[in-house]
């Protein structure tokens, strides 16, 4: 334990040695084990209580990859000349939060199923798919860079290809939350300016339109509030990402500790326990939606009863 304080000359010459450019260091690397353990568990146990099960593949994913980088980084802090540990963390530790980015996506357009999908550039259904697919794309991409990379560093070669492809992937994740960032940030403007993009059916049977307006009630402007903090988030986290790879597997982002600590680990837990505690089994119940009320049709009647509810009480 001496090393760690740099006491021991010995890994003091290690961490000039290691992958990493220094040695993790043991205790906070335990402390975010247990931050991503428990709100793991918790996502666990949220997604089956609310029966959304699409949080397991998404929050649940990155929690659990996210424990896995930290683990392996704990193991490079007991063994700082292995390469295996580096490896997994820094292979997992930039997939993991691709999931997360996901479950964003299909937070948000269940908000704008409920708000009115006359005020988004997309509907609600056609949001998810090209967010969630090119949240996919990006994910396929880095990890073949990854794998590369992994392959390289693990035969003493030059893992910067691998590395680049990694970065490609990160590019292309952050150019896909700018533009999910920009969607919304439209969305959340008509909506309260009254600004429909277009008209949506009222009622198949007659084919009359109209623009319709859901309710914002508190629990879907805490739920928007919410997903707007994780998403700032994660959105710091994939630039702090997109730098550190462009500025090169030696570089002065990469090897410094604090940086990674910071500006990636931190700004996952801040992220994965914000849905935690905003999460949408609850806060997205307020507008009456279930699995089973995922139409169009019956949400925008649904949110016309309600609007039309909230102007009788205002009169």
């Amino acid at each position: 334990m001496s090393g760690l304080n740099g006491t021991n000359p010995s890994l003091n010459d290690a961490s000039l040695s290691s992958t990493y450019g220094y040695i993790p260091t043991e205790s906070i690397a335990i402390l975010f084990i247990v931050l991503f353990s428990i709100s793991t568990i918790l996502h666990v146990g949220q997604a089956v209580f609310s029966r959304m099960w699409w949080l397991l593949p998404t929050a649940g994913l990155c929690g659990v990859m996210e424990i896995l980088g930290w683990s392996a980084r704990l193991w490079s802090s007991i063994s700082p000349l292995m390469n295996t540990p580096f490896i997994i963390q820094i292979t997992s530790t930039i997939l993991a939060p691709t999931p997360l980015v996901a479950a964003n996506f299909v937070i948000l357009g269940r908000i704008i199923v409920s708000l009115g999908p006359a005020y988004s550039r997309l509907s609600p259904k056609w949001y998810t798919i090209v967010f969630c697919s090119c949240d996919v794309i990006s994910l396929v991409v880095q990890s073949v860079g990854g794998a590369m990379a992994s392959i390289a560093s693990g035969n003493n070669e030059d893992p910067t290809p691998g590395g680049n492809i990694m970065l490609g992937g990160i590019i292309f994740q952050m150019a896909t939350i700018t533009i999910y960032v920009i969607c919304a940030i439209e969305f959340f403007v008509r909506y309260f300016k009254r600004r429909p993009v277009r008209s949506v059916p009222l009622n198949a049977a007659d084919g009359k339109e109209s623009s319709i307006r859901g309710y914002m009630d508190k629990r879907l402007k805490i739920m928007s509030i919410g997903l707007s903090f994780s998403t700032v988030c994660l959105f710091i986290r994939s630039i702090y990402r997109t730098i550190e790879l462009v500025d090169g597997w030696n570089g002065k982002i990469i090897t410094t500790q604090v940086y990674f600590n910071v500006l990636d680990g931190a700004m996952i837990v801040l992220a994965m326990y914000t849905l935690n505690f905003v999460h949408p089994g609850v806060f997205l119940k307020s507008s009456g939606m279930s699995e089973r009320d995922s139409s169009d049709e019956f949400l925008a009647m649904k949110a016309a009863k309600a609007y039309g509810h909230s102007n009788d009480s205002t009169a």
